[in-house]
């Protein structure tokens, strides 16, 4: 019997949303399975209609589906396969999530909600009780979930990269956007035994305080207390941007900016324009999922960036199209390791090894 026959009588079944079918087939072929056949459209009238076209009863069911441009789409046909296979009496369901959709909203802002949160609640309501991601924009996503989370890293592929693909590597520093990236990089850099710098001062969004209520007093009808006053309460002292500045030595060098994601390409290509002032005579960016909105490909092309390198976690052929700085590199060999691993009931760890636990 073949490993093929040999792993599809076993009970593993892999099913495939719209999202991401190209790294789908690549997982599916590493594992020696074929793909499940499962119906997956948009009706005429926008509702979410999946068939799944064979029986899923006792089976370990994974489903393959990450977030992509067309993210609320996605996430209901995530949510409508789970559920069908989770009605239909599947032995387990595992939601292979490459790009967890709505993680870069997993703070409280202002008035708003912790939409992350309410995504692992749906995730979990739907059946799921294995997650597969990849590279969370914050680790703490991962106790949202009522069910286990395996956080797969992709900086083994991207350290790869740099070693093989960039020429005179040794000549370079990896660079930290702003002062929240600097663990990431400092991983890279202790990695490659290269140099670090930070990148300090740069703008961010401005907050509309006034538009919000901080500065709203009480109404003049509201109760007062003896020994209470609003003059009181300390205030907070407000913050003072620092000038932009470069902390760390990139003159003559490569530069390498690292980070999570790359999403609106303002603050790459300003930091980017920043190293090129600094003297160095090269700039990389390597991140983990390329979601490269809006004309974010059109800014890299005209930026002072020479390349621009991400992983397959979202599809961004149409972005290439757009952009001839950008490349990809492949990471369905450690997720099809990571299914095999659950699937067999053998340990996650060594997909871990030699990485700290603050890292």
């Amino acid at each position: 019997m073949n490993k093929k026959n040999a792993m599809a009588r076993g009970g593993l079944l892999v099913f495939s949303g719209n999202s991401h079918p190209e790294l789908a087939n690549l997982v599916t072929s590493r594992l020696g399975v074929d793909l499940g056949k499962v119906e997956v459209h948009l009706q005429d009238n926008k509702e979410t209609k999946v068939q799944v076209g064979e029986s899923v009863r006792g089976k370990d069911v994974f489903i393959i589906q990450t977030g992509t441009k067309d993210v609320n789409n996605a996430i209901m046909e995530l949510l409508i396969m789970s559920y069908a296979c989770k009605t239909s009496s599947a032995r387990s369901i595992v939601g292979v999530i490459p790009y967890l959709p709505y993680c870069k909203q997993s703070q409280m802002r202002k008035r708003g909600s912790i939409v992350a949160k309410l995504f692992a609640t749906m995730l979990c309501k739907a059946g799921i009780d294995h997650v597969i991601t990849m590279d969370l924009h914050h680790k703490e996503i991962q106790g949202f979930f009522d069910v286990p989370v395996d956080n797969l890293r992709a900086s083994p592929f991207l350290l790869q990269y740099i070693q093989e693909n960039i020429p005179d590597w040794r000549n370079a520093v990896i660079v930290a956007k702003n002062p929240g990236s600097a663990t990431r990089a400092t991983s890279f850099a202790e990695r490659l035994r290269l140099g670090l710098a930070v990148i300090h001062g740069e703008e961010k969004e401005s907050e509309s305080e006034k538009l919000d209520g901080r500065h709203s007093p009480p109404p003049s009808h509201a109760r007062t207390y003896p020994g209470h006053s609003l003059e009181m309460l300390p205030l907070f002292t407000p913050k003072e941007k620092p000038p932009i500045n470069v902390v760390g030595d990139v003159g003559g060098r490569i530069a390498i900016i690292v980070d999570d994601m790359i999403d609106e390409a303002e603050s790459f290509v300003a930091a980017a324009d920043v190293l090129k002032g600094r003297g160095a005579y090269k700039i990389y960016v390597l991140a983990t999922h390329g979601l490269l909105s809006a004309d974010a490909p059109k800014k890299i092309e005209e930026s002072c960036i020479d390349e621009v390198v991400v992983t397959n976690t979202i599809p961004h052929h149409l972005q290439k199209l757009q952009c001839t700085k950008i490349n990809t590199v492949d990471i369905s060999l450690v997720m099809s390791e990571s299914i095999r691993r659950i699937y067999h009931g053998e340990s996650m760890s060594y997909l871990y090894r030699n990485i700290p636990s603050e890292d």
